[in-house]
């Protein structure tokens, strides 16, 4: 389905595949977070928070649990002291890297 089939339709966005894909991926920090992770497969949480920088460790670890909870982010924890756990994308968040490949595209030609 496409955006044409719901022209004029629409009563509520959330009940739109565009709704739902906004509500996934949307906010400040989970486009920022999974651009990370694509690039660089398995990352630990202190690492993405190097990163991105000017997030905080709170709102880091909430987006996770989010973007964990849609199911686009895998979470391994590893029984140690001090305690290590690796963030990856999962099958269906890699079904987004070609739209942001695009998203990346349209940066280039538009950005001045």
């Amino acid at each position: 389905m496409s955006m044409a089939d719901y022209k004029g339709k629409v009563k509520n966005i959330q009940d739109t595949p565009f709704g739902y894909t906004v509500s996934v991926i949307g906010g400040k920090w989970k486009m920022v977070i999974l651009y990370l992770l694509a690039e660089g497969q398995t990352v630990r949480f202190n690492d993405l928070k190097r990163q991105i920088g000017a997030i905080t460790y709170k709102m880091l670890s909430s987006q996770l649990k989010e973007l964990e909870a849609d199911g686009l982010v895998n979470r391994k924890e590893y029984p140690q002291v001090p305690p290590k756990v690796e963030y990856s994308l999962t099958a269906k968040a890699e079904s987004l890297l070609p739209i942001m490949e695009e998203l990346c595209e349209w940066g280039v030609k538009n950005h001045p």
